[in-house]
């Protein structure tokens, strides 16, 4: 078990005692916030995704920080708090910034749904619990097949092939069809883990896959109405209620009974690491160092609110790892996205039980919420025709050959 924590774990890199900045040291001023946004045309795919689900995290934090804030009667624990928070809502004006305003709604959209694949994946991959592995798998083939969605609006609409947006990191090809995705909200709650008993990975992956699924909810939510063809505009709609059905499904996994100290410890660690993570991921010259800057900050705000907790009678050491965990990568996950693919396309969800529809029990409330949304249709079927009547055929990205699932094979 010791070796297994040294590979996952950075035995040199301990938050609790690395030098961060002063938080008298950390507010700044317009000019510094109002940074140059990246070329849409050179930036780096994974550069954009980095950006993408920093900025959830963010929102995360402020949202987090908020509730805590209002659930608290401890006023210079409120205070801290705020200090806190408006650095961080300082941090988020950055990482939004860095996206251009030249670049589309739709094409910003493809970024979000390649860190939902992406990041999806690397996580289901490296998950240490079971049951949290299979929750994981389970969205990734549902946002696996929204990318697909909306390239095929991005080509009819925009005359854009997303291949330019993705590079030759990610496939664009049919998931689990999101027709099919539409569920009674009783089936999308799932089983919390237990804090005392879960691996601080478990913790950690699905706190950072729910803030990325939430980014990815509001920001469909808001720009969805932004859309001037009606299909496009149903195709928002859509998906966001799917991406609705993936925040409530992944927090639900986060254990209900985390005292709210301990879960804004959990939050700054997460932070921490994954600015740390990017630190080490990054290749642009430009957007490297707000990483480094920002977890500067974040190391302070870890250590301040520990001390906080540490007065409260929190054993940090029963809370958080010492050591950071290894990094976050944003890699190609072609081979593990087409295994889970070739398995599990069919499956489907009643209560917190996922698998094929043979081994679940007949579940009325599915297909009446199938009959029910799907009566005339369904803009995410409707996008791929109208595609296909447009250029011959429906748009694809595939790498490493034709479709692993039969049915779902191209046809002109």
């Amino acid at each position: 078990m010791a070796n297994s924590n040294q590979r996952r774990f950075n035995v040199s890199f301990n938050p609790f005692k690395e030098r961060g900045i002063a938080v008298d040291k950390q507010l700044r001023n317009w000019q510094e916030l109002n940074v140059k946004p990246y070329d849409k045309n050179e930036a780096h795919p994974y550069t954009k995704a980095r950006i993408i689900l920093m900025n959830g995290v963010e929102v995360e934090g402020a949202i987090f920080s908020h509730q805590f804030a209002r659930n608290c009667n401890d006023p210079e624990l409120k205070k801290q708090l705020a200090l806190t928070r408006r650095v961080e809502q300082q941090q988020q004006k950055t990482i939004n910034w860095l996206s251009p305003g030249d670049e589309s709604p739709l094409e910003t959209t493809i970024g979000y749904e390649q860190v939902a694949v992406d990041l999806t994946a690397f996580l289901a991959a490296n998950v240490p619990d079971p049951y949290v592995k299979q929750v994981f798998d389970f969205g990734l083939l549902e946002d696996f097949d929204h990318l697909y969605r909306y390239a095929n609006l991005l080509e009819m609409t925009q005359g854009v092939k997303a291949e330019k947006l993705v590079g030759k990191l990610t496939e664009i090809t049919p998931g689990r069809p999101t027709i099919k995705e539409h569920r009674h909200p009783f089936d999308d709650v799932r089983k919390p883990m237990n804090r005392m008993a879960a691996d601080p990975l478990t913790k950690l992956y699905t706190l950072t896959l729910v803030a990325g699924e939430q980014q990815t909810m509001n920001f469909y939510m808001n720009i969805g109405n932004t859309l001037q063809d009606q299909v496009g505009r149903g195709l928002y709609q859509e998906i966001a209620m799917i991406e609705e059905q993936h925040v409530t499904q992944y927090e639900s996994l986060l254990d209900p009974q985390t005292p709210w100290i301990e879960n804004a410890l959990l939050h700054e660690y997460n932070e921490c690491w994954l600015y740390w993570s990017f630190l080490q991921e990054e290749t642009d010259r430009h957007v490297k160092p707000i990483w480094e800057l920002h977890l500067g900050m974040e190391l302070t705000h870890l250590q301040n609110l520990g001390k906080i907790a540490g007065k409260m009678g929190v054993d940090l050491d029963q809370v958080l790892p010492q050591s950071l965990p290894a990094p976050l990568q944003f890699k190609s996950q072609v081979n593990y996205v087409r295994e889970i693919l070739a398995t599990q396309i069919d499956y489907n969800a009643f209560e917190t039980e996922i698998g094929p529809p043979d081994q679940l029990p007949e579940n009325r409330r599915y297909v009446e919420c199938q009959d029910l949304l799907n009566a005339q249709g369904a803009p995410s079927e409707e996008v791929i025709k109208m595609n296909q009547r447009k250029n011959g055929q429906d748009y694809r990205l595939e790498l490493a050959g034709q479709h692993p699932v039969k049915e779902l094979r191209q046809k002109k």
